[in-house]
Formats: structure tokens, sequence, C-alpha cells
């Protein structure tokens, strides 16, 4: 519970960024106050209440880690940048001290011997893992349902998905049941939570980030990303897992490119003179995608009245549903790839093959038909290497695009309609673009869906922004100046601020 500090008992969690939380605690907010304030959020709507069900694993150990903090503060004063700052670990990210189980009950109980690299950044930079989250199981789809973690809720509309695979993320940061979060993304599953929970998601330029401790999916297109409130708070944590990893060798690419900070690039007039490419290619012409089309373009007008230049763009035979179907090359590297990671468990691994994780009947079954195909398919197949060419010849096709126009980045709707009701399947989700790439995009909010009795203020939608390799700073700066200029992020209503005891 909270203590009786003045500032305990004015300072309120909700939507509070880092430098919100640093200030406080330069008030006198203490590291328990605030990290009880977020475990009060969390047992009370998690579970109860909208029963928005976005968190696997609480960790116990948060109290005491934030008493360890208190007293550094006593000492050091603000000496890390994200001193107690809590963050919500997407559960396919490993912990040595908490179980790391991809939300399947095949992994259930399995503490691996080390932190992921990520894991190892953030505590170093002075975060505190409060919560591991649910997520699409062993982050295969986009809906955020799974063995171990059930499904999900949207908080903005209790009868659909967060999107996923990172929903869990998604939602418990909309939520506000921590700070900031971290998401993995091998098709849209940064992106697409942030979209459907009005927040701020980050894919990175493959290579800037370490995926080595994370559960894979397919290293192709695997990347980890923080999912935040706000643009800067994206930057700031950015800034703490960047970095050159020997055990992840793409990594070594990143070397010689990351800026000091990230957050140096955050400008309010961002936008202007900057040449923004429409990919008129990823939006819908369908009546259920009116809705999105309409929010999406009069983002894209905000645009152009803070100064940006806006350059439409078709690329031929450019849709994300082709991409996904024949050029992602997820389903091809899912069995070895996993493989490969339940044997670094060594003889603690709860399962030890794939085959035994599909033989074992405890996945849900939402996942039989993804499972049973990656089983059948292999990294020897010609047309596995028909589809790294096919990637090579996107990549082209896209910096080319922008060379031939001038652009800073391409923006589009990341999904071009709404996020689904439960128990309907994802589909018509643009991120895919930047994952088979590897380029980088943040989604940001652009707006959300009309009033309805599900969903009391709409549903969210996001825009994404996509640049060059490496071109992360270009891409947080027309994002901070949209986000800056539009305001778009509301929290939902179905978890509003606790009552507190002093």
């Amino acid at each position: 519970m909270f203590g009786s500090s003045a500032q305990a008992n004015s300072f309120r969690v909700e939507e509070a960024s880092i430098a919100d939380i640093h200030a406080a605690m330069k008030s006198g907010l203490t590291c328990r106050e605030l990290m009880s304030s977020y475990i009060e959020r969390i047992q009370a709507y998690d579970k109860k209440g909208p029963a928005v069900n976005s968190i696997i694993t609480l960790n116990p150990q948060a109290l005491a880690l934030a008493d360890s903090k208190d007293a550094l503060f006593k000492k050091s004063g603000l000496s890390d940048p994200l001193h107690c700052i809590p963050v919500i670990l997407k559960d396919n990210v490993d912990t040595k001290d908490l179980p790391t189980t991809a939300a399947s009950m095949t992994l259930e109980g399995s503490i691996p011997p080390s932190d992921a690299v990520i894991t190892s950044k953030l505590e170093a930079a002075g975060a505190i893992v409060i919560a591991k989250a649910n997520l699409h199981e062993f982050a295969a789809w986009g809906e955020t349902i799974s063995s171990l973690g059930g499904q999900t809720r949207n908080p903005y509309d209790l009868s659909r998905t967060p999107g996923g695979s990172s929903g869990g993320t998604g939602a418990a940061i909309a939520a506000n049941f921590g700070a900031v979060g971290i998401g993995t993304d091998t098709v849209n599953s940064i992106r697409s939570p942030a979209s459907a929970n009005s927040l701020v998601g980050l894919k990175p330029t493959m290579g800037l980030v370490s995926r080595s401790g994370i559960i894979p999916y397919s290293l192709t297109q695997d990347m980890a990303g923080p999912i935040t409130r706000t643009v800067t708070d994206a930057a700031k944590v950015l800034n703490a897992i960047a970095g050159y990893d020997p055990d992840d060798p793409v990594t070594a690419w990143s070397v010689g490119r990351i800026p000091q900070s990230y957050t140096s690039f955050l400008q309010p007039n961002g936008l202007k003179g900057a040449r923004i490419g429409v990919l008129q290619n990823l939006f819908g012409s369908e009546p259920e995608h009116a809705v999105v089309n309409e929010i999406i373009n009069t983002a894209i007008a905000q645009m152009r009245q803070q100064g940006a230049i806006i350059v439409p763009v078709n690329i031929a035979g450019l849709d994300a549903d082709q991409l996904v179907s024949d050029v992602s090359v997820h389903l091809y590297e899912l069995k070895p790839h996993l493989q490969s990671y339940l044997q670094s468990l060594g003889s603690a691994a709860p399962v030890k093959t794939f085959d035994e994780i599909v033989a074992s009947g405890k996945t849900h079954p939402s996942l039989k038909d993804i499972l049973q195909k990656a089983q059948s398919l292999s990294t020897n197949d010609p047309e596995y290497k028909t589809r790294l060419l096919q990637r090579l010849e996107l990549q082209q096709t896209i910096v080319k695009a922008m060379a031939d126009y001038q652009l800073d980045a391409f923006v589009y709707p990341h999904q071009k309609q709404l996020v689904v009701p439960i128990g309907e399947s994802q589909i018509g989700r643009n991120g895919v673009l930047g994952a088979i790439t590897g380029f980088p995009a943040i989604t940001v909010p652009a707006g959300f869906s009309p009033q309805s009795k599900s969903a009391p203020i709409g549903v969210p939608v996001g825009i994404e922004f996509l640049g060059r390799p490496w071109s992360e700073p270009i891409l947080l700066r027309l994002a901070y100046s949209f986000e800056q200029a539009t305001t778009h992020r509301r929290s939902p209503v179905s978890t509003p601020p606790f009552a507190r005891t002093p």
C-alpha cells in the first residue's frame, strides 16, 4: 500500500511518463510508493473488474527491489536514466528470477539460466521488471490468446482483442499497469497492440537491439522494442536497450550507428519540411476499411498542417496480406529456431523439442494449424530460399522508392480495419512491411473510431511511419512532432484512476 508522504498522496501514476515519475521522486515520492500504486492497479483491474487479463506473472520481488532503489536514491539521487521505472516484459523475454513461458502450458514454470540481454540492459539502466505479460502463445499470431494466459482483452473495448502478439504488454501499458513495456515483433507484434491500445510502438532496425535470451519465432524477422504511452518514453527505452551484443551477430551492424541519445531528435516542429510518402497500396477499399481510412486521412492532413510535404506513392504489387502468405519466412524458421532455444535451457527445459510441443496437446487449440504447418516446413525447402530472395528484392524496392521520391518516411494505417472482436483473426495488418524488410517502423495514436456501447470512447487507430535502415532518429522526430501537434492518446475508461488508501 501507499506510504503517507504528501507526494504519494498527490501523485497519480495514470498516464505518468518517465519524466513525471522522476520529478515526483525529487519531490518526495518513494520507489516503494510508486511500485505499490501500479501493483494495486494490476490487482484491481487485471483479473477483477474489467478483467483485462494482461499479466501472467507479477514479480514478487518488486517491492523489495523498490526498497533497494530508495536506498540508492538516498545515496546517489537519480543516478540512472530509468531509475525505478516499472517495466512490463512480454513473457517471451528471459528473466532468470521469473518464469519465461511464451504463454504456453508447455513451458509453464520454466526459469531460464540467465536474463535476456535487454532485461539486463533495462535493469542496468535502473528499471524494475514489475510483471511479465501475456502474448499470443509462442508469439504465433495477433489476437493474444494462449494456453497459459487465456484471452487478453482490449481495455478500450472489452469485446475486442488487444492486437498481438504483444497484446498483453499493450493492454497493460494502456491500462497503466506499468510505466513502459517491451514487446517483440516478427510480423506486426509491437505495432499491432500499440495501434489497438492508443500507444507508441517502435520496431527498431534489424540489428539495433539484441535478441539474445528472447524465445525466437523467426530470427530473420524477430525484433524487440518499446511499447509506451509517449514517443519520448519510447526514445528513452531505446537508449537503454540498443547496442552491440556479441551473442547476436546481426547487432554488429549497429556499431557506429547509435546516437548518444535518441531523445535529442525530439523536435515539436519535426514535420516541417519533411517529405512523407503515403503508401496508397496499404489502404483498404472495402466498407469495413472506411473508419480507419477517414482517421488516417485526417492524420495526414494534420501532418500537412504542420508543414510536411505529402507525396502519394503507389508501389506496384505491394500487398500486406500477400507479404505474409508468400514472402514472410516465419513459419519456415519457427521449428529450428524455437528448438535451439529449448536446447539452451539444458536439462531444466520442460520440453526438449518442437515435436514434443506439438505432440503435448497442451497448446491453445488456435495454434494447431500453425504448429503443424511449421512442423512440415524446412529451411532446406527451395521455397524458403525463394522467400529470402524476395525479401532482398522488397528491401531494394522500398529504399529505391524513398530515393526516387526523396522521402524521409512512408506512412500508412497500421491495420486496414479496426482491431478485431475476440474470436476473429487479425487481417490487413500492414506492419509486415517493416518486419520483412527489417526496416524501422513506429506506430503512434491517430485517433479513435466512433463511440459505441462496447467502446465508450471508441476503438484506437494507429498510424505507422516506416523509414530507411538506422533512421530511428528521423522516425522519432516525425512521430514526436505528430504526437505533440495532435495529442490523440487517451486512457481507457474501463481502468479509471484507482482510489488509494493513504
